[in-house]
């Protein structure tokens, strides 16, 4: 019996879920070009951890949101549609700028700016991964 054909019969039977997961492509490496993910976490920018090792958010100390392709975006503001995405859904990122790292120590890579654009809701914004850039803070 063909693979198609299984799949096909699952699916009818209801056996195998309309919204499996798609693997995650890696993050782009050239400006211009884009990648699927999807949102693994949302985040405030700060958060203090209690006494049993549970981090509790920072309310109003900016927004940060991570990828489970190993992307991840951050802000000083707190950035509205972020905090209007859930866990799991579809994003495309692209890659905007990449700093001239050259006077950075070794592996310092921080400060590349993505797009992203949440394919559910439709909203985008644009945020470097860290919050210096490479060589900074």
């Amino acid at each position: 019996m063909n693979t198609l054909f299984c799949l096909g019969a699952l699916l009818t039977a209801g056996l195998l879920p309309l919204d499996l997961p798609v693997a995650a492509a890696p993050l782009p490496r050239r400006v211009g070009t884009c990648s699927r993910t999807t949102v693994k976490e949302i985040l405030y920018r700060l958060g203090s951890t209690d006494a049993n090792g549970v981090v509790i958010p920072v309310p109003g100390s900016g927004s940060a949101i991570s990828y489970t392709n190993g992307g991840y975006q951050v802000s000083y503001d707190t950035v509205p549609a972020i905090h209007r995405s859930r866990a799991g859904d579809p994003v495309e990122l692209c890659l905007t700028f990449v700093p001239d790292c050259r006077l950075a120590p070794r592996g310092d890579v921080r400060g590349r700016i993505y797009r992203a654009r949440n394919l559910r809701s439709g909203e985008s914004w644009t945020l470097p991964d860290s919050q210096h850039s490479c060589g900074g803070a």
